[in-house]
């Protein structure tokens, strides 16, 4: 299966540094407020031009160094048909071994996830969770229910718990008489169980119920953050609805797209991937949605859920070396590349930590089955430039394949030569981290 990362190193990176929110809004004072956590209707945008895919009826376009590597797999017992390679710059084909045969994808999947996700929203796109009460505040209780409209946060974590209960202590609030009620989409942990994560959050909520893995992650904040202490008597219920005559008390943002988008693949977060599939409408939109936007063919891209668990995930060599390159020409009108959505090695952390052996500087998404093993990004060079790629193997050794893998990229780095740095077109975006607040209090 697709190797997880435990909560507690995913969250560790993940502490509220915060990131640029949008301008408060004024609220005008109402008996009545109704919840929504989208602050726009969302809008997908179609490609001006469609990609150029270099096309190869023969289906067998390969290099030296990619007929070394495919003998090499063949004498180690691995069969030529379940291995496929498309390696291309800009529009030229430089290799192609069954490129257009959709193949078990393992967690290529998120790429064509966050394609989707960064086109249908877009990279500063922040999802809004809400909180409000149907009650008044009296001496430091708030007399009624505490609200929660989720809004598709898919990395509301443990932090995002105790800034908000440290938020409804500056209110004023330290204890809640009635119930916590959650209603809309909300996410907690990467919990999509709605109930299950009302259970997380009124722990986050209150330092005397924390669990252990709540003070490890609290242990990871500025030396001087509060602990929230906020108690509440009732029980955690869900609701399909908010109720109404309610009072709206915080907004809270998620960080921005891109930024959550970069720590899916980072540490290649299942959950959160299939949160985002799901925003989106779900996988076959996504399948859909990414066959449109790259310009192959829909059978290339064959998909069961957002992450890639299970090999009816397929999608082939060429749509996810086309969906790199869509992700990356339209993040340029932001001033990104793929690199502000993908993991650099050598320079960022994350599940790439154990593959020593790929070149650095290399923007790379990795996937992994049980006899599955995906490799694909942008690999710098000094002849050809940016060198785009998908390697996707299947076979009994999934150590042996990564290897094989390693060692074609750096042939082609042998023969196209290493960069010391990464180039302008693969660079990131410092200016986007904004180190900012990323909640409000309304009331």
């Amino acid at each position: 299966m697709q190797k997880q990362i435990p909560l507690t190193t995913v969250c560790i990176f993940l502490y509220l540094t915060g990131c640029q929110s949008p301008k408060p809004e004024i609220i005008s004072p109402s008996p009545k407020i109704s919840l929504s956590p989208q602050v726009s209707q969302i809008s997908i945008k179609i490609p001006e031009k469609p990609l150029t895919l270099p096309t190869d009826n023969s289906n067998s376009i390969t290099s030296g160094e990619v007929q070394t590597y495919l003998k090499r797999l063949t004498t180690q017992g691995f069969y030529p048909q379940n291995q496929g390679v498309w390696i291309q710059s800009n529009d030229t084909l430089l290799a192609n071994h069954q490129g257009t045969i959709p193949l078990p994808a393992a967690s290529i999947t998120k790429v064509a996830t966050s394609l989707v996700a960064l086109e249908t929203f877009n990279p500063d796109h922040q999802f809004i969770t809400l909180v409000a009460t149907t009650g008044k505040i009296e001496n430091g209780i708030l007399n009624g229910d505490l609200i929660i409209q989720g809004g598709e946060d898919p990395f509301f974590v443990w932090e995002e718990a105790i800034a908000i209960g440290n938020l409804l202590n500056k209110i004023g609030i330290q204890r809640v008489t009635g119930n916590l009620i959650i209603t809309g989409k909300f996410y907690m942990n990467f919990e999509s169980n709605p109930q299950t994560a009302g259970n997380l959050l009124k722990q986050g909520l209150n330092r005397q119920i924390w669990q252990r893995e709540a003070l490890t992650q609290y242990q990871t904040l500025p030396p001087e953050t509060p602990k929230p202490q906020v108690i509440i008597d009732g029980f955690v219920k869900v609701s399909p609805t908010p109720p109404e005559n309610i009072k709206l008390l915080i907004r809270h943002y998620s960080f921005p797209l891109a930024e959550l988008v970069k720590k899916m693949n980072q540490y290649s977060n299942n959950l959160m991937a299939d949160i985002l599939a799901e925003a989106v409408g779900g996988p076959q939109i996504v399948a859909e949605k990414a066959a449109e936007f790259t310009g192959v063919p829909k059978e290339e891209i064959q998909l069961i859920n957002g992450s890639g668990l299970g090999e009816e995930n397929r999608i082939s060599p060429r749509a996810a070396t086309a969906i790199f390159i869509a992700i990356d020409n339209y993040l340029q009108q932001y001033n990104m590349s793929v690199a502000d959505v993908f993991a650099i090695v050598g320079k960022d952390k994350g599940i790439l930590n154990e593959r020593k052996q790929l070149p650095n500087l290399t923007v790379v998404k990795s996937g992994t089955l049980n006899y599955v093993s995906a490799l694909g990004g942008a690999l710098p060079t000094q002849e050809k430039g940016v060198i785009w790629f998908t390697i996707l193997n299947k076979g009994a050794s999934v150590n042996q394949l990564r290897n094989q893998q390693e060692i074609l990229l750096t042939d082609m780095l042998n023969k196209w030569g290493a960069v010391e740095s990464s180039p302008p077109e693969l660079r990131t975006n410092p200016e986007r981290q904004a180190k900012t607040s990323r909640s409000e209090i309304i009331y």
